[in-house]
């Protein structure tokens, strides 16, 4: 898709992306039918101010490193769908499930924040949230990353040894709910949790991480995914089983007395949770 401003952009999963969208429907709609003028510049206006949000967004933050610009290139030049056909994957992947450069940067920023030294992230597609974090890291610092999928793990591995901050990751090749479980039971304790998983299993993953005090205190847990599209404020008949769930999730981590928490209108949304109790 590309946007008025002349950019080219990925497929609209955001709920801000796909607001571009639709107005771009709605304008090219509007031009071929007998429209009032004043409709026509007003739509026009609406679009640029919309279209313009994200790229400012990106030339205003600080620009990724060249390790997470190679694996952002190498990760959209997969054909996921093949490898997903010839069984190579255990589902189907695509390039827009890639963290990216804005979100990529606030979960860096995070990290700075919070001082932390023990990542653990919860679904890792190709690694770029987890290079990303890792850059942010001290020297003695450590990301556990949970990746189901050993085909992506390994190709993030190998984005991850072309930085001099991929030796601090480490990859567990399963399930999220059994890394996890396997991590409570050694009473692992983690600064910064990012969360980014199988969405109908986002409310095991909370309940595990505070019932098992995988957090530790002080720490933050940040939420992906967290406005879905915008599905989670939409009519329930528009939502699909991802958005019900992220919905749901939403409502659990809004009811509960143990935490508190701010929804952030960063790409597809990001949630960020403290324990006060």
């Amino acid at each position: 898709m590309t946007s008025i401003l002349g950019r080219d952009t990925a497929r609209p999963i955001t709920p801000h992306s796909i607001l571009v969208a639709q107005l771009q429907k709605t304008l090219r709609i509007a031009e071929e039918s007998n429209i009032p003028l004043e409709i026509l510049t007003s739509l026009r206006q609406g679009l640029q101010l919309a279209a313009g949000l994200d790229p400012y967004l990106d030339d205003c933050t600080t620009p990724e490193s060249a390790a997470l610009t190679a694996l952002a290139q190498k990760t959209s030049k997969e054909d996921w769908s093949k490898r997903f056909s010839d069984g190579e994957t255990v589902r189907q992947l695509e390039q827009e499930m890639l963290s990216g450069h804005l979100e990529g940067q606030t979960l860096k920023m995070f990290v700075h924040i919070t001082k932390a030294k023990r990542i653990l992230e919860v679904g890792m597609f190709t690694g770029y949230s987890a290079l990303a974090m890792a850059e942010a890291l001290p020297p003695d610092g450590r990301l556990i990353a949970c990746e189901v999928d050993s085909y992506v793990a390994e190709f993030a591995q190998t984005c991850f040894q072309e930085s001099p901050h991929g030796d601090k990751i480490v990859v567990e090749v399963a399930p999220a709910l059994e890394t996890l479980h396997k991590l409570a039971a050694k009473e692992e304790s983690f600064d910064l949790i990012f969360i980014d998983a199988d969405k109908k299993e986002y409310v095991e993953y909370f309940q595990i991480i505070l019932d098992s005090h995988l957090l530790a205190p002080d720490g933050l847990i940040c939420v992906d995914n967290t406005l879905l599209q915008g599905q989670v404020y939409l009519p329930s008949e528009q939502r699909t089983a991802n958005g019900e769930a992220i919905a749901k999730f939403n409502r659990i981590v809004a009811a509960d007395p143990r935490v508190e928490q701010v929804l952030l209108p960063i790409r597809d949304g990001i949630t960020l949770i403290r324990r006060l109790v």
